[in-house]
């Protein structure tokens, strides 16, 4: 019965660290597509005018 509850709490900790890494690349990629479109880059401005 005492490896189920060291099972559990590992399984508990993993979950909390892979759930905290995806909440942080989510929080990185919306943030880095925000500032894409503030800030976009030469091949994107000259994509943009030739569009026009």
């Amino acid at each position: 019965m005492l490896g189920a509850n060291v099972w559990h709490w590992w399984i508990g900790i993993a979950l909390f660290l892979l759930s905290v890494l995806i909440l942080i690349v989510l929080v990185v990629a919306y943030l880095k597509s925000v500032s894409a479109q503030k800030y976009p880059t030469a091949k994107q401005q000259r994509a943009r005018h030739t569009d026009l």
